[in-house]
């Protein structure tokens, strides 16, 4: 069973600027990407789960709080799945990487937050392979 991994990216900042990268990811399986704007952190995004389709996040303006929940059974999930939290931040360059199964969710942190994904998928296959669900299962957003 896959789960889900965290690449550390690199940060160098000199009296140029700063450069941010990902040299530890490899992008031979992404297929399609996409920039996610929250203008505004009360918003959820999600859930949004995908039984073969993977993702990767990264956050390239302020912060943004994900979960994940591994998905039990696709009409009717149990409303006890357990989530997994991670933050992401432009500050620290990171990477989350996101196996097929998985509902996300996404809260930004900061106004004007701004998250690139990757997917594995090419968008006329993704769309047979979405599944959605109301964004107050699994998380109480309020803590967030």
């Amino acid at each position: 069973m896959s789960e889900i991994k965290i690449i550390q990216g690199e940060i160098h900042v000199d009296n140029r600027g700063q450069i941010s990268s990902l040299n530890h990811f490899d992008l031979q399986d992404v297929h399609r990407t996409y920039i996610i704007h929250h203008p505004d952190k009360q918003v959820i995004r999600g859930w949004h789960a995908h039984q073969f389709e993977k993702k990767w996040f990264y956050c390239i303006k302020g912060s943004f709080v994900l979960a994940f929940v591994k998905i039990d059974n696709w009409e009717n999930p149990s409303k006890d799945l357990k989530p997994e939290i991670f933050k992401l931040s432009s500050d620290n360059s990171q990477l989350i990487c996101l196996p097929e199964g998985y509902a996300n969710a996404i809260k930004a942190q900061e106004e004007d937050s701004i998250l690139l994904v990757f997917s594995d998928k090419t968008l006329d296959v993704a769309i047979h392979d979405s599944w959605r669900y109301d964004s107050g299962f699994w998380v109480d957003w309020n803590k967030f």
